[in-house]
Protein backbone atom coordinates (compact mmCIF):
# COMPACT_ATOMS: atom_id res chain seq x y z
CA UNK A 1 0.00 0.00 0.00
CA UNK A 2 0.93 3.29 -0.81
CA UNK A 3 2.43 5.92 2.08
CA UNK A 4 -0.09 8.40 3.11
CA UNK A 5 0.96 11.76 2.55
CA UNK A 6 1.87 14.62 4.86
CA UNK A 7 1.49 17.80 3.52
CA UNK A 8 2.51 21.51 4.98
CA UNK A 9 0.73 24.22 2.62
CA UNK A 10 2.39 27.62 3.19
CA UNK A 11 -0.09 30.70 1.85
CA UNK A 12 2.20 33.65 0.64
CA UNK A 13 1.70 37.12 0.35
CA UNK A 14 4.04 39.74 -0.47
CA UNK A 15 6.97 37.63 -0.10
CA UNK A 16 5.56 36.26 3.51
CA UNK A 17 3.94 32.81 4.71
CA UNK A 18 0.22 34.09 6.19
CA UNK A 19 -3.09 32.02 7.81
CA UNK A 20 -6.69 33.06 7.55
CA UNK A 21 -9.72 31.40 8.54
CA UNK A 22 -12.23 30.88 5.90
CA UNK A 23 -9.68 32.74 3.48
CA UNK A 24 -9.94 36.10 5.45
CA UNK A 25 -8.31 37.47 8.45
CA UNK A 26 -4.77 37.17 7.53
CA UNK A 27 -1.86 37.29 10.20
CA UNK A 28 1.96 36.76 9.69
CA UNK A 29 3.40 33.29 10.11
CA UNK A 30 6.76 33.68 8.97
CA UNK A 31 9.21 33.23 6.38
CA UNK A 32 8.39 30.37 3.68
CA UNK A 33 12.25 29.32 3.05
CA UNK A 34 12.90 28.91 6.68
CA UNK A 35 9.52 27.23 7.17
CA UNK A 36 9.91 25.20 4.27
CA UNK A 37 13.56 23.98 5.91
CA UNK A 38 12.12 23.29 9.21
CA UNK A 39 9.09 20.85 7.51
CA UNK A 40 11.73 19.23 5.30
CA UNK A 41 14.23 18.36 8.15
CA UNK A 42 10.60 17.28 10.05
CA UNK A 43 9.85 14.69 8.05
CA UNK A 44 7.23 16.37 5.84
CA UNK A 45 6.62 14.29 2.74
CA UNK A 46 5.96 17.35 0.12
CA UNK A 47 5.56 21.08 0.78
CA UNK A 48 2.84 23.15 -1.11
CA UNK A 49 3.66 27.04 -1.53
CA UNK A 50 0.41 29.16 -2.94
CA UNK A 51 1.09 32.75 -3.97
CA UNK A 52 -2.69 33.51 -2.65
CA UNK A 53 -3.07 36.78 -4.18
CA UNK A 54 -1.44 36.67 -7.66
CA UNK A 55 -4.47 36.02 -9.38
CA UNK A 56 -6.82 38.40 -7.70
CA UNK A 57 -3.93 40.74 -8.18
CA UNK A 58 -2.61 39.50 -11.69
CA UNK A 59 0.95 39.07 -10.33
CA UNK A 60 3.08 36.13 -11.43
CA UNK A 61 4.01 33.79 -8.62
CA UNK A 62 7.82 35.07 -7.33
CA UNK A 63 10.42 33.39 -9.15
CA UNK A 64 13.32 34.41 -6.67
CA UNK A 65 11.02 32.27 -3.62
CA UNK A 66 10.99 28.87 -5.72
CA UNK A 67 14.44 29.09 -6.25
CA UNK A 68 15.35 29.92 -2.53
CA UNK A 69 13.21 26.99 -1.57
CA UNK A 70 14.45 24.63 -3.93
CA UNK A 71 18.20 25.43 -2.73
CA UNK A 72 16.64 24.11 1.02
CA UNK A 73 14.89 20.86 -0.15
CA UNK A 74 15.26 17.56 -0.83
CA UNK A 75 11.20 16.87 -0.73
CA UNK A 76 9.26 17.27 -3.90
CA UNK A 77 7.22 20.90 -4.04
CA UNK A 78 4.29 22.53 -5.50
CA UNK A 79 3.42 26.14 -6.57
CA UNK A 80 0.63 27.56 -7.19
CA UNK A 81 -1.11 31.51 -7.83
CA UNK A 82 -1.19 33.39 -11.21
CA UNK A 83 -0.41 30.42 -13.50
CA UNK A 84 -1.84 31.10 -17.24
CA UNK A 85 -0.07 30.05 -19.86
CA UNK A 86 2.63 27.31 -20.52
CA UNK A 87 5.64 30.23 -19.88
CA UNK A 88 4.95 30.23 -16.55
CA UNK A 89 4.95 27.06 -16.36
CA UNK A 90 8.32 26.53 -17.29
CA UNK A 91 9.55 29.76 -15.70
CA UNK A 92 8.90 27.65 -12.16
CA UNK A 93 9.74 24.58 -13.45
CA UNK A 94 13.07 26.00 -14.18
CA UNK A 95 13.27 27.80 -10.91
CA UNK A 96 13.46 24.45 -9.32
CA UNK A 97 9.37 23.56 -9.08
CA UNK A 98 8.45 19.75 -8.75
CA UNK A 99 5.08 20.83 -9.51
CA UNK A 100 2.53 23.40 -10.72
CA UNK A 101 -1.20 24.27 -9.23
CA UNK A 102 -3.69 25.42 -11.28
CA UNK A 103 -7.30 27.11 -9.99
CA UNK A 104 -8.73 29.96 -11.12
CA UNK A 105 -6.73 29.21 -14.78
CA UNK A 106 -8.28 26.30 -15.38
CA UNK A 107 -11.72 26.87 -14.94
CA UNK A 108 -11.24 29.97 -17.24
CA UNK A 109 -9.38 28.19 -19.82
CA UNK A 110 -9.61 24.12 -19.45
CA UNK A 111 -7.39 23.60 -21.91
CA UNK A 112 -4.96 24.97 -20.09
CA UNK A 113 -4.79 21.36 -18.02
CA UNK A 114 -4.35 19.86 -21.62
CA UNK A 115 -1.74 21.83 -22.63
CA UNK A 116 0.30 21.81 -19.39
CA UNK A 117 -0.06 17.80 -19.23
CA UNK A 118 1.11 17.30 -22.65
CA UNK A 119 4.13 19.50 -22.64
CA UNK A 120 5.20 18.76 -18.98
CA UNK A 121 3.30 15.34 -18.12
CA UNK A 122 0.08 14.39 -15.79
CA UNK A 123 1.95 13.80 -12.64
CA UNK A 124 3.17 17.78 -12.79
CA UNK A 125 -0.30 19.04 -12.71
CA UNK A 126 -2.26 19.69 -9.91
CA UNK A 127 -5.67 21.22 -10.04
CA UNK A 128 -6.76 23.08 -7.34
CA UNK A 129 -10.28 23.11 -6.55
CA UNK A 130 -11.84 25.68 -3.83
CA UNK A 131 -15.45 24.71 -2.84
CA UNK A 132 -18.48 25.79 -0.53
CA UNK A 133 -21.11 24.19 -0.12
CA UNK A 134 -24.05 26.76 -1.45
CA UNK A 135 -28.03 26.27 -1.10
CA UNK A 136 -26.83 22.14 -0.22
CA UNK A 137 -24.48 22.16 -3.21
CA UNK A 138 -20.83 22.34 -3.47
CA UNK A 139 -20.06 25.12 -5.79
CA UNK A 140 -16.61 25.78 -7.15
CA UNK A 141 -14.69 29.55 -6.55
CA UNK A 142 -11.83 31.45 -7.92
CA UNK A 143 -9.79 33.93 -6.86
CA UNK A 144 -8.98 32.82 -3.57
CA UNK A 145 -12.46 32.32 -2.82
CA UNK A 146 -14.10 35.43 -3.91
CA UNK A 147 -15.88 34.22 -6.71
CA UNK A 148 -18.57 31.51 -7.09
CA UNK A 149 -19.11 30.18 -9.60
CA UNK A 150 -22.06 28.20 -11.70
CA UNK A 151 -19.54 24.86 -11.58
CA UNK A 152 -20.55 21.96 -9.44
CA UNK A 153 -17.52 20.64 -7.56
CA UNK A 154 -17.51 17.21 -8.45
CA UNK A 155 -18.53 18.10 -12.17
CA UNK A 156 -15.36 20.38 -12.46
CA UNK A 157 -13.20 17.63 -10.79
CA UNK A 158 -13.87 14.74 -13.42
CA UNK A 159 -13.53 16.92 -16.25
CA UNK A 160 -10.39 17.97 -14.82
CA UNK A 161 -9.53 14.59 -14.43
CA UNK A 162 -10.46 13.70 -17.98
CA UNK A 163 -7.90 16.63 -19.59
CA UNK A 164 -4.76 15.35 -17.74
CA UNK A 165 -4.75 16.85 -14.11
CA UNK A 166 -2.52 14.56 -12.04
CA UNK A 167 -3.95 14.73 -8.65
CA UNK A 168 -6.64 17.30 -7.21
CA UNK A 169 -6.00 19.63 -4.11
CA UNK A 170 -9.60 20.10 -2.51
CA UNK A 171 -9.87 22.83 -0.20
CA UNK A 172 -13.61 23.14 1.74
CA UNK A 173 -14.08 26.93 2.38
CA UNK A 174 -16.61 26.43 4.91
CA UNK A 175 -13.49 24.17 7.06
CA UNK A 176 -11.08 26.06 5.71
CA UNK A 177 -9.35 27.45 9.62
CA UNK A 178 -12.11 26.15 11.54
CA UNK A 179 -9.92 23.52 12.86
CA UNK A 180 -13.01 21.58 13.56
CA UNK A 181 -11.55 18.54 10.80
CA UNK A 182 -11.64 17.66 7.21
CA UNK A 183 -14.75 17.36 5.26
CA UNK A 184 -14.56 13.86 4.91
CA UNK A 185 -18.20 13.07 3.49
CA UNK A 186 -17.13 15.28 0.53
CA UNK A 187 -13.85 13.87 0.31
CA UNK A 188 -14.97 10.45 0.43
CA UNK A 189 -17.82 10.82 -2.54
CA UNK A 190 -15.20 12.82 -4.74
CA UNK A 191 -12.88 10.25 -3.93
CA UNK A 192 -14.58 7.29 -5.04
CA UNK A 193 -15.02 8.95 -8.61
CA UNK A 194 -12.41 9.73 -9.86
CA UNK A 195 -9.11 7.76 -10.12
CA UNK A 196 -6.23 10.17 -9.28
CA UNK A 197 -4.47 11.03 -5.93
CA UNK A 198 -6.90 13.28 -4.05
CA UNK A 199 -5.07 15.87 -1.51
CA UNK A 200 -7.31 17.11 1.58
CA UNK A 201 -7.08 20.12 2.56
CA UNK A 202 -9.34 22.43 4.96
CA UNK A 203 -10.10 21.90 8.31
CA UNK A 204 -7.31 20.39 10.00
CA UNK A 205 -7.11 20.60 13.56
CA UNK A 206 -5.80 17.86 15.48
CA UNK A 207 -3.98 14.73 15.34
CA UNK A 208 -7.02 12.61 15.27
CA UNK A 209 -8.46 15.08 12.40
CA UNK A 210 -5.71 13.76 10.10
CA UNK A 211 -6.15 9.95 11.07
CA UNK A 212 -10.12 10.35 10.29
CA UNK A 213 -9.87 11.37 6.97
CA UNK A 214 -7.43 8.64 6.15
CA UNK A 215 -9.78 5.94 7.49
CA UNK A 216 -12.71 7.61 6.29
CA UNK A 217 -12.15 9.16 2.85
CA UNK A 218 -9.11 6.93 2.21
CA UNK A 219 -7.34 9.88 0.44
CA UNK A 220 -3.74 10.21 -0.86
CA UNK A 221 -2.63 12.92 1.24
CA UNK A 222 -3.56 15.54 3.54
CA UNK A 223 -2.28 19.31 3.69
CA UNK A 224 -2.46 22.03 6.65
CA UNK A 225 -1.12 24.84 7.58
CA UNK A 226 -1.80 26.94 11.09
CA UNK A 227 -1.54 23.83 13.11
CA UNK A 228 2.17 23.08 11.90
CA UNK A 229 3.14 26.96 11.58
CA UNK A 230 2.15 27.64 15.14
CA UNK A 231 3.56 23.72 16.30
CA UNK A 232 0.51 22.80 17.60
CA UNK A 233 1.43 19.33 15.57
CA UNK A 234 4.98 18.51 14.94
CA UNK A 235 4.69 15.89 12.12
CA UNK A 236 7.18 13.47 13.88
CA UNK A 237 4.63 13.28 16.23
CA UNK A 238 1.51 13.10 13.91
CA UNK A 239 3.69 10.18 11.80
CA UNK A 240 3.54 8.35 14.50
CA UNK A 241 0.39 8.45 15.76
CA UNK A 242 -0.90 7.42 12.09
CA UNK A 243 1.17 4.40 11.91
CA UNK A 244 -0.12 3.92 15.15
CA UNK A 245 -3.42 3.71 13.88
CA UNK A 246 -2.35 1.32 10.99
CA UNK A 247 -2.19 3.92 8.60
CA UNK A 248 0.89 3.75 6.21
CA UNK A 249 3.27 6.63 6.25
CA UNK A 250 7.03 7.34 5.70
CA UNK A 251 8.44 7.63 9.06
Amino acid sequence: MLSKRIIPCLDVKDGRTVKGVNFVDLRDAGDPVELAAQYAQQGADELVFLDITATHERRKTMIEMVKAVARQLNIPFTIGGGITEIADAEALLNAGADKISINSAAVRNPKLIEELAKAFGVQFVVVAVDTKDVDGRNMVHLNGGRLITELETETWIKQAEELGAGEILLTSMDHDGTKAGFDCDLLKKINDNINIPIIASGGAGSMAHFTEVFQKANVDAALAASVFHYGEILIPDLKQELSRNNIPVRL
